[in-house]
C-alpha cells in the first residue's frame, strides 16, 4: 500500500486542486468523461465535472450557477439524481470562488441511506481531513495488466483502512499479558488491588512519554530516550536502579517542575525535558502510601520490547503503517483492561461517539444561534436574522457577526458533561467536534478582514506558538467535564485528553504546560448526586498540588456553601 505524501497532499488540499490530488497522490484513474455536464433541480442549474474514478466509483465536483453551495435538502436531491447514473460516488460541492468545499458521501445500510458530509474551507490546516484521504490511496502495483482493480478490492481497502480492530486486538492481547507480568515486578505494595492500580498508573505515564519521544519531543529529538536511559542506568549504577534513580527523577522533577526548580541531580541525568505539569507526573496516592515501592528492571525491558514492535503515532494525520498505535487505539485498550464485568463498562466504537457528539453539539450550537433571532453587527448598521437547519449551512454562511457570536459567546459557554465518562471516549469525540467548528471559524477569519476577529487571531498567534494547541487547550478547560465511579478510569480520561493536546504540537517548543483538569474530570457517583468534600478528603486528594491548594480550597468552600443552600431550600 502506497504511503500518503502528507506535505504534498496538504498543499493540494489547501489549493483546492482536487483532480491532481486524486490522480497524482491518491492513485485514482483519469475520469472517463472529460467534459462538464449540466443538471437542473428546482430551477437551479449545476455544473457537474468528473475529476477521477476507480472501479466504477466516481468523484464529481459540483458548482451551482448561483455561486453558492446548496442547502442540505438540495444536496440530497442532487445526490439522488446523480446516483441514478453513478451508483457509487463522492460529490464535492464547491462555491464559484473555490474557497469552500463540502464533501458528500452516502452510506447505505439495511435499505436506508445516511449522508456523511465534511466541510473544508480554504485556510484550514486540514489535519483531521488528511486521515480520511489516507483511506483512498491506491498503488499502481495493485492494478491488473489492463489497469483495473475490482470494486471488491476498493471496498475492502476502504474497510480495512478505517478499521483498526485487527491491530487493536493484537496489541491489547500482548499489552494485557505485559500488564499482568508487570505486577510481579512491583515490590513494596502489599494490597493486590492497589498494586494493579499502580501498574496502570506507571504504564500510562510510560505510554505518554513513549508517544512524546517518538514524536521527537524528548531530550532534543531522542527517539529512544527511555530505552537508552535504561541501558545507561544499568551500566553506571547496576541492575534494578532504573525506577528509583531515573524514572522518579523524570516523573517528579523533569516533567513536573520547570528546569530552574529541578535538583542538580535531575539536571545532570535527565537531559532536556520539557516541563508539562498537568497532574500526570505528581506523586500518586499509591506512591505516597507506599514509600518503599520499587519496580525491577525486567518489567521495563519486557515492556519496551513490546512497544518497539509497533509504530507509535501521536499526529492527527496517519502514519500509514499496519502496526500503528495511536491515541484512538489506546482508547480501546484502556476500556478493555478496566474491569468491565464488575462495573458494567464497555467499549464504545469511535463512529458511535463521533455521531452522538456531533448530533448533540451541533444541535446546541444551532439552537444558540437560532434562538438569538438576530445578531447585531457593531461595525455595520442594522441587524441580521439567522435560522439554520444544519451545521454545514451555518458554516457556509459565516460572516463577521456570526463568527464573533460563535467565538466569544456560544463556543466558550458550552458545558459538555459525560456522567459516566469511563476512559473519556465521548470527551475526546466532543473535543474533535468542537475542533472542526473552531477550524472553520478561524479559516474564515482570514478572509473577513474584521478588526475584532483579526485582532483576536493575531493576539492568539503571538501568545501561542501553536494555534491548534491553544484551541484544544481552550476546549479541554472550558467545555469538557466528566465523572466516573472508577478513579483509574478518570486518570485514563485525563491522559487521553493530554495525548490529544500534545498531538497538536509540531515541534517541542510549541508544547505548553498541560492544563490542570482535576475539576473537569472527577471521581464520583453521578447517581448519588451532591456530596460534601471534607477537609480530610481535600488534604488526601490535593496535598500533592501545593501550587493550586489555595484555589482548590476556595472552590471547595464555595461548592459546599452552595450545596448547603440547595439542601436548605429543598427541605421546604
Amino acid at each position: 500500500m502506497m504511503k500518503l505524501d502528507i506535505p504534498r497532499t496538504r498543499s493540494l488540499l489547501q489549493k483546492f486542486e482536487f483532480k491532481t490530488l486524486f490522480i497524482e497522490e491518491l492513485g485514482w484513474s483519469q475520469p472517463s468523461v472529460r467534459k462538464p455536464t449540466a443538471l437542473v433541480h428546482d430551477g437551479v442549474e449545476f455544473e457537474i465535472r468528473q475529476i477521477a474514478e476507480l472501479a466504477g466509483v466516481v468523484v464529481l465536483e459540483i458548482i451551482a450557477r448561483d455561486a453558492s453551495i446548496p442547502n442540505a435538502k438540495t444536496r440530497a436531491a442532487v445526490h439522488k439524481l446523480i446516483a441514478k447514473q453513478h451508483h457509487e460516488n463522492l460529490l464535492i460541492f464547491l462555491d464559484q470562488h473555490r474557497t469552500t468545499s463540502l464533501w458528500y458521501w452516502t452510506k447505505r445500510e439495511s435499505g436506508k441511506t445516511y449522508p456523511r458530509e465534511h466541510l473544508y474551507l480554504q485556510g484550514q490546516p486540514g489535519d483531521l481531513f488528511l486521515s480520511k484521504l489516507s483511506a483512498m490511496v491506491f498503488d499502481i502495483s495493485e492494478f491488473d495488466e489492463t489497469g483495473r482493480i475490482p470494486i471488491v478490492e476498493v471496498a475492502g481497502r476502504l474497510r480495512n483502512a478505517l478499521d483498526v480492530e485487527q491491530v487493536t486486538k493484537k496489541f491489547y492481547r500482548e499489552f494485557s499479558e505485559q500488564h499482568l507480568a508487570f505486577l510481579e515486578y512491583i515490590k513494596g505494595v502489599d494490597n493486590e488491588q492497589e498494586r494493579r492500580w499502580y501498574a496502570s498508573v506507571l504504564l500510562n505515564r510510560l505510554m505518554f512519554i513513549y508517544f512524546l519521544q517518538r514524536k521527537g519531543f524528548v531530550d532534543n529529538g531522542h527517539y529512544n530516550y527511555l530505552q537508552t536511559k535504561l541501558n545507561e542506568t544499568q551500566q553506571q549504577l547496576g541492575p534494578n536502579q532504573y525506577f528509583g534513580k531515573f524514572l522518579k527523577l523524570l516523573f517528579f522533577e523533569g516533567f513536573a517542575k520547570p528546569e530552574e526548580k529541578r535538583t542538580a541531580e535531575a539536571r545532570k541525568h535527565l537531559g532536556s525535558i520539557r516541563y508539562l505539569n498537568g497532574g500526570l507526573f505528581l506523586p500518586h496516592k499509591v506512591e505516597q502510601e507506599y514509600p518503599k515501592l520499587d519496580v525491577a528492571d525486567r518489567a521495563f525491558e519486557n515492556l519496551f520490547k513490546l512497544f518497539e514492535r509497533y509504530s507509535w503515532n501521536l499526529n492527527d494525520t496517519p502514519g500509514g503503517q499496519d502496526n500503528e498505535i495511536n491515541p484512538d487505539v489506546l482508547g480501546y485498550i484502556f476500556e478493555k483492561y478496566i474491569n468491565q464485568k464488575a462495573f458494567g463498562a464497555y467499549y464504545t466504537r469511535p463512529e458511535i461517539t463521533e455521531y452522538l457528539s456531533e448530533a448533540t453539539i451541533y444541535r446546541l450550537v444551532l439552537n444558540a444561534i437560532n434562538d438569538s433571532e438576530t445578531i447585531k453587527d457593531f461595525h455595520l448598521p442594522g441587524v441580521k436574522a439567522y435560522h439554520y437547519q444544519a451545521i454545514p449551512d451555518l458554516l457556509m454562511d459565516l460572516d463577521a457577526p456570526l463568527c464573533r457570536k460563535l467565538l466569544h459567546e456560544v463556543l466558550p459557554n458550552l458545558s459538555l458533561l459525560d456522567p459516566a465518562c469511563g476512559s473519556g471516549a465521548f470527551l475526546v469525540a466532543a473535543m474533535k467536534t468542537l475542533i472542526n467548528l473552531y477550524a472553520a471559524i478561524i479559516g474564515k477569519i482570514k478572509f473577513l478582514h474584521d478588526r475584532n476577529l483579526s485582532s483576536w487571531l493575531s493576539q492568539a498567534e503571538r501568545e501561542h506558538k501553536s494555534l491548534s494547541y491553544f484551541i484544544k487547550k481552550r476546549i479541554i478547560t472550558d467545555n469538557l467535564y466528566g465523572v466516573d465511579i472508577m478513579e483509574e478510569a478518570t486518570e485514563i480520561a485525563k491522559l487521553r485528553l493530554f495525548l490529544a493536546l500534545v498531538a497538536s504540537a509540531e515541534s517541542e517548543d510549541q508544547l505548553e504546560p498541560l492544563p490542570n483538569i482535576d475539576f473537569n474530570v472527577l471521581t464520583g457517583n453521578s447517581l448519588i448526586g451532591l456530596m460534601r468534600v471534607t477537609e480530610e478528603d481535600f488534604e488526601r486528594q490535593y496535598a500533592q498540588g501545593k501550587l493550586y491548594r489555595q484555589s482548590y480550597r476556595q472552590v471547595l468552600e464555595e461548592k459546599n456553601r452552595l450545596i448547603d443552600t440547595y439542601r436548605h431550600a429543598t427541605t421546604y
